[in-house]
């Protein structure tokens, strides 16, 4: 009896804290996954544009016949 035991706000709180501290960990060992398959990235891109550049309108005819 000498010893009161925790409230329920504090043990949530620090359930809570615990669980962020983990999401924390999580992200920052991801960005640096992240950051260490990155490289070249002071080169510049081959692909320039999407597709060159559109001749016309497609036409399109009927069968005859």
């Amino acid at each position: 009896m000498a010893e009161e035991p925790k409230s329920d706000d504090t043990t949530t709180t620090d359930q809570q804290d615990d669980v962020k501290r983990r999401f924390r960990e999580a992200l920052e060992r991801k960005q640096a996954n992240a950051q260490a398959g990155a490289s070249h990235r002071d080169a510049d891109s081959k692909v320039h544009n999407a597709h060159g550049p559109v001749a016309g309108k497609r036409e399109f005819r009927r069968k005859s016949g």
